[in-house]
């Protein structure tokens, strides 16, 4: 499989003011869904960490892989997944969604057992030339030691992206090789930081079992 399509999903529950009953029943409604004929990989869990220079608060995100955009689309309108998005609409305040092709395809469609998932979406500046998306995507494809995949690329639904227009998903082996390269990330994102106008970073384990 030479492209794959990455689809990422932010969600602000309201869990303060909601039986966690109610959210268990939404997260595993949507863990249910990997198994439509569509879905390569697909994960929903709670956020570990959010990075953010905004006011967003996401507590929950969802990272799933299709072979192409009409399988994704296909997906959207399953009845399965119509009615896990409608039964939890009562307990979900904000949402936002970004999918990008992912040129090549890592090797395991799904991200190994235990490991650590990083998404970064970035907002760009007004006026940012062709060119310049190009060399920001370069950037941030640069794989450090300790990540098993990564892919990156430029989002095509800005429906529900809130302006986010680059995406970034990969998989270190845990949280440790995630500090162990903190010095290189921030290298990383002062060569872009003139482009940037709006960064999300969001953390979340994947659990040590299926």
């Amino acid at each position: 499989m030479s492209s794959i399509v990455e689809h990422v999903v932010l969600f602000k529950l309201n869990d303060d003011d909601v039986d966690s009953g109610k959210i268990n029943s939404m997260v595993n409604g949507i863990n249910e869904l990997v198994n439509l004929d569509q879905v390569l990989h697909l994960y929903c869990g709670s956020i570990h960490r959010l990075i953010t220079t905004t006011a967003s608060d996401f507590t929950h995100v969802l990272h799933s892989r299709y072979r192409s955009k009409e399988d994704l689309n296909a997906y959207a309108i399953h009845p399965d997944h119509v009615r896990v998005v409608k039964e939890s609409e009562s307990i979900r305040e904000d949402i936002m969604a970004v999918d990008w092709i992912a040129e090549q395809a890592p090797e395991a469609l799904a991200p190994p057992l235990g490991s650590i998932g990083k998404i970064t979406l970035l907002k760009l500046k007004e006026n940012v030339m062709e060119e310049a998306k190009l060399e920001i995507m370069e950037v941030m494809k640069e794989k450090f030691e300790g990540i098993d995949q990564i892919t990156v690329g430029e989002n095509f639904s800005p429906g529900r992206s809130k302006g986010f227009s680059i995406g970034s998903i990969s998989y270190f082996r845990d949280l440790g090789e995630i500090e162990a390269v903190d010095d290189q990330m921030k290298l990383q994102n002062d060569k872009i930081r003139d482009y940037v106008d709006d960064t999300i970073v969001v953390e979340f384990n994947v659990p040590s079992s299926s």
